[in-house]
């Protein structure tokens, strides 16, 4: 009876505690539901939003064969009138710094500042009494040897001496001229002349001044004639002709002059690339002075037959350049070769024939085999 009412008691528990547990289990389901169903509904509206934004209307996107439309130009032949524009400077045709030969103290100065001197005109004048007296020392010296000279060789006309002792004697007389030919060459170190005519620029030393061979005293600079160095670009150098006539302006100048080119560089720069032109300047002005820029204008002649098409339609690219061109109404890229330019034009001199239609505008959208309808075409 007892086991009875032990079975009775934990049967009735059972029954009060199951109601409670399957509500507990049933309230847990419900909730997981409910925020499953939430998650579900944020992400749908987020990816509407994301697709398909406020008044905006979805698109398909663009075929790669889609047809794109765009401008064109033909390439037909015409006159290029070609030239090169480069920087120049305007250069005496001789410029010398001048330098002392010998060290010494300045004892008198001629430089007249911006004025002409002639060749071989004093300028400079550094101390040389040192010298001047070792000279008179050596010609007392000279004569003492010339007579002693004189004498031994009559002496030996009559077998009075030995042709030994003559000899002595004649080569200590050469052997004082000859000193006294390095003290006079020592004495001109002390003078610096003109090498040439020409026009003084700014002294730099001032009298009593101890100078070297390192000290530049002046420039001078040869008067009236200039010449003009400028550098082109090496493809550009095998239209170069000596004699050949090159304009040029010069800053705040009013007047076209003209040069005659006189020489090249035997060789292109490696770092630049150009080719270094020099050329003579034809007549002379008051605006025209040394170390002046220049702009020099280049006529390598003309072509009747050039290609030109608009700088706009050339792809730069890392080793060359491209153009669009249409082939059976599909684009296609094509390796040209540039020549001269001019105002918004390009000379073609390889990649392209006559009768060619090339893109103009759109070509950053084009990509190889595109179709391609113009326009308009130029």
């Amino acid at each position: 009876m007892a086991g009875m009412r032990h079975l009775c008691a934990r049967t009735r528990h059972n029954l009060l505690l199951g109601p409670c547990v399957l509500g507990i289990r049933l309230a847990a389901m419900k909730k997981n539901t409910f925020l499953l169903l939430l998650v579900a509904l944020l992400g749908n509206d987020a990816c509407k939003h994301t697709a398909e934004p406020s008044g905006a209307v979805a698109r398909p996107a663009r075929s790669s064969y889609d047809i794109v439309a765009v401008e064109g130009f033909r390439v037909k032949p015409s006159v290029l009138v070609a030239s090169v524009t480069a920087s120049g400077t305007l250069l005496p045709m001789e410029e010398t710094e001048l330098h002392p030969e010998t060290s010494g103290r300045v004892v008198s100065i001629n430089l007249p500042e911006g004025k002409m001197v002639q060749k071989g005109a004093l300028l400079v004048k550094i101390f040389d009494q040192d010298l001047q007296t070792q000279l008179r020392k050596l010609d007392t010296q000279l004569k003492q040897a010339e007579i002693t000279e004189q004498r031994l060789g009559d002496l030996l006309q009559v077998k009075g001496v030995s042709q030994q002792e003559y000899d002595l004697a004649a080569l200590q007389v050469q052997t004082l001229r000859s000193e006294m030919e390095l003290v006079r060459i020592s004495i001109d170190k002390t003078e610096l002349r003109a090498p040439y005519a020409g026009m003084i620029g700014l002294r730099k030393i001032s009298p009593g001044a101890y100078v070297t061979p390192s000290t530049a005293v002046a420039t001078i600079r040869s008067a009236g004639a200039l010449k003009i160095d400028f550098s082109i670009p090496e493809k550009y150098s095998n239209l170069i002709r000596i004699g050949q006539t090159v304009r040029f302006t010069v800053e705040g100048g009013r007047h076209t002059y003209t040069a005659l080119v006189q020489a090249t560089e035997q060789s292109i720069s490696a770092d630049t690339r150009n080719l270094q032109v020099r050329a003579v300047v034809r007549g002379n002005a008051a605006e025209l002075l040394p170390g002046t820029f220049a702009e020099v204008n280049l006529s390598l002649g003309n072509k009747t037959q050039a290609l030109l098409i608009p700088t706009q339609a050339v792809i730069p690219q890392a080793r060359d350049k491209k153009v669009f061109v249409s082939r059976k109404g599909k684009a296609a890229s094509v390796t040209v070769k540039t020549g001269v330019r001019q105002s918004g034009m390009v000379e073609i001199t390889d990649g392209l024939t006559i009768g060619d239609t090339i893109a103009i505008t759109g070509i950053l959208f084009l990509r190889p085999d595109t179709p391609i309808q113009f326009s308009k075409v130029e």
